[in-house]
């Protein structure tokens, strides 16, 4: 299900990510979280597959990256250069999480940094999914796909305070939290794009989520 790209960009972001979450705190509380930053990273991973799987796509994991800088000349001079790239991809996944750390002074612990691709699969023209009839895969399909892997990590969050894990439920939270940012090719921006109805539902029950972690647990 996994290729060795995608189980490679999972462990080194899991590690990433926990030392950014833990950091200056003990190496017991560092492994902790290492275990529980790989079981949210793999259930939004599988439920977003799984739902690929139903769509007829393939959904491969990828390192968030930033390849473009056009976009910041056009808020500066007012018009957009899309052909302006870095020579090399940024990687920003794997830096957001330890700038945001240095410069909210150890408060935030950033957890977006996996992005996912589609591609549709080539007998998908022959099956009918509702209402649609297509042969490449849609915004509104891309952006459930994306949906699955919030849905799954607010279910792990759920299940995660009910019987008493509260640190486990709580990264889950700030996980769908981050993600849901509708930025660059983050969940959010697909599922923001697909349906805006849907992002404003999910934003909603995932900021009264973020609520109860800071006021009860």
């Amino acid at each position: 299900m996994l290729n060795k790209k995608e189980i490679a960009h999972i462990v080194i972001i899991t590690i990433i990510l926990a030392f950014s979450i833990s950091l200056i705190q003990s190496m017991e509380l560092f492994l902790t979280t290492l275990l529980f930053v790989f079981l949210i990273i793999m259930v939004n991973t599988i439920s977003k597959k799984i739902a690929g799987y139903y769509f007829e796509a393939q959904v491969e994991t990828k390192l968030w990256e930033m390849k473009r800088y056009g976009f910041f000349g056009a808020i500066i001079r007012g018009f957009y250069h899309p052909s302006k790239k870095f020579k090399q991809a940024i990687p920003l996944g794997a830096i957001m999480p330890i700038v945001v750390k240095v410069l909210s002074l150890g408060y935030i612990n950033w957890m977006a940094s996996l992005v996912f691709d589609v591609k549709a699969k080539k007998y998908k023209a022959a099956k009918r999914h509702g209402f649609y009839s297509f042969s490449e895969m849609t915004e509104f399909h891309i952006g459930l796909i994306a949906v699955a892997g919030i849905l799954a990590n607010l279910f792990f969050a759920t299940l995660g305070y009910l019987i008493g894990a509260t640190e486990f439920a709580r990264l889950n939270i700030f996980y769908a939290f981050f993600n849901m940012i509708p930025l660059s090719n983050l969940d959010g921006n697909k599922i923001f794009f697909g349906s805006i109805i849907i992002w404003s539902f999910l934003a909603s029950i995932i900021l009264i989520g973020l609520g109860f972690v800071f006021l009860i647990i």
